[in-house]
């Protein structure tokens, strides 16, 4: 017994060390990334950033390792920290919960628990057997996609912690208020009769009796299947918008997205519901326009939009919603979305 607790030991030291060197390398490829684009761009590919050409190559040549660094560091503490709530653990803790502060807490578990369109479903009917109340459920739902850790990353990479500190805040705010809101209206009814049949099964906390060994190797699972996933998201997003930053005249987003076009903030938001695309995709895009002179609000209405109220997790919800309550779950964080978009652009 003693044996195997020592080699446990000797294991989780080599882990630790080995994280540690990695840890010194990310940072010195981070720091050194505006030298090694600077050298390929004007040296070895004899490229003038001051041109259309140059400009557009120089942002993408930048930007994909920048932000695939960033996302794999974050995607790795996350993991950790997401290997105390699963999905279980969070139906249980928001299983009873007064609406309010269940609608504050289940927001912020949004952000730590594992969510996808894909395990929409499930999810949604756990919380509902268990006992959470519908605006609760909603706040979780609307919170979990739009404040994940690969929005947060992005945004702070490419426009420093205020700005993702404040698109932190508002899609809180967002998930917090509109839960409250659509619990207010009562609208139980319009959940599909057969959720209400369901009687789950009570699984066990899938969390128990892990080590840091465990959770670390849950954290290096996490970044293969979460980095492996959307990183042609990225690479693809960042194209666009080198091709924005490189190509299209400023003057021409500030006409359509700027603060003087008072139908912008509607527009953009309407504009994401149909795209199929998530942060990894679409924050590129973001960074581009504003660039080129599209205000804040305007294009933060776009993002939200094309993350939180996309078509593919609108249809897949169909499945336990009836179409009243998503016409209703819609205009209610639509408008949410809205006002966050007028409210940036007044501010800032």
């Amino acid at each position: 017994m003693k044996a195997m607790m020592m080699r446990q030991n000797q294991g989780t030291w080599r882990q630790a060390a080995l994280l540690a060197v990695l840890a010194l390398a990310w940072v010195a490829a981070y720091q050194s990334l505006p030298v090694i684009v600077e050298l390929l761009v004007g040296r070895v590919l004899g490229l003038d950033t001051s041109l259309p050409l140059g400009s557009a190559v120089a942002f993408f040549l930048y930007d994909v390792p920048k932000i695939l660094l960033l996302l794999t560091a974050v995607v790795f503490l996350v993991g950790i920290v997401r290997s105390f709530f699963t999905p279980e653990n969070t139906r249980r803790i928001l299983s009873g919960r007064a609406e309010g502060a269940g609608n504050v807490m289940a927001s912020g578990l949004g952000i730590v628990t594992p969510f996808c369109s894909c395990s929409a479903v499930p999810l949604f009917i756990g919380f509902v057997e268990s006992g959470v109340p519908l605006g609760v459920t909603f706040s979780f739902l609307i919170a979990a996609p739009m404040v994940n850790e690969v929005a947060l990353v992005l945004l702070f990479g490419m426009f420093g912690w205020r700005v993702a500190a404040l698109y932190v805040a508002t899609g809180l705010s967002i998930a917090i208020l509109a839960g409250w809101v659509l619990g207010r209206l009562r609208l139980e009814r319009y959940v599909a009769d057969w959720v209400y049949e369901i009687k789950m099964r009570d699984e066990g906390i899938a969390d128990a009796g892990l080590t840091w060994t465990d959770r670390i190797d849950y954290a290096r699972q996490a970044v293969r299947d979460i980095v492996g996933r959307v990183w042609p998201y990225v690479v693809g997003g960042i194209a666009v918008g080198a091709l924005i930053h490189g190509y299209v005249p400023e003057d021409f987003m500030a006409g359509i997205m700027g603060k003087q076009a008072w139908w912008s903030v509607p527009a953009a938001a309407l504009l994401g519901i149909p795209m199929y695309s998530n942060a990894a995709g679409i924050i590129p895009v973001v960074q581009a326009l504003l660039e080129k002179g599209a205000a804040l609000g305007t294009v933060l209405a776009f993002m939200m939009s094309v993350i939180a109220l996309s078509l593919p997790e609108v249809i897949i919800l169909r499945r336990v919603l009836k179409w009243q309550l998503i016409g209703v779950f819609l205009g209610v964080v639509g408008v949410g979305i809205m006002i966050t978009g007028y409210l940036f652009n007044l501010v800032l």
